[in-house]
């Protein structure tokens, strides 16, 4: 059992490192666009470079195997989980703040 789930934790963890840059770099989008004079470049610029970042990173990690996207897609959906907390956190504590 446990040789069977090792080869599975570097795609999970890439795709943690994937949801992470993915879904951060999407708050940081809507952040800075909200007052870009060209919000309509940043928001394009970044969904491409974005994308472009995990479906190269799915790919590479993939090996042609259905068991290490799949590792990789629930990293993905956990690192989602984290920074949507994270930055309801921050936003709440900014709101507070003095």
């Amino acid at each position: 059992m446990m040789n069977e789930a090792l080869p599975m934790i570097l795609p999970f963890t890439v795709g943690l490192l994937l949801g992470m840059i993915f879904f951060g770099g999407l708050w940081w989008t809507i952040r800075k666009g909200l007052s870009s004079p060209r919000p309509a470049v940043l928001f394009l610029a970044s969904a491409v470079l974005r994308m472009g970042i995990v479906v190269t990173g799915f790919y590479f990690v993939s090996d042609h195997q259905w068991q290490r996207i799949l590792a990789c897609l629930v990293g993905f959906i956990m690192a989602r989980l984290a920074v949507t907390l994270w930055t309801s956190n921050k936003q709440s504590e900014e709101k507070h703040a003095p």
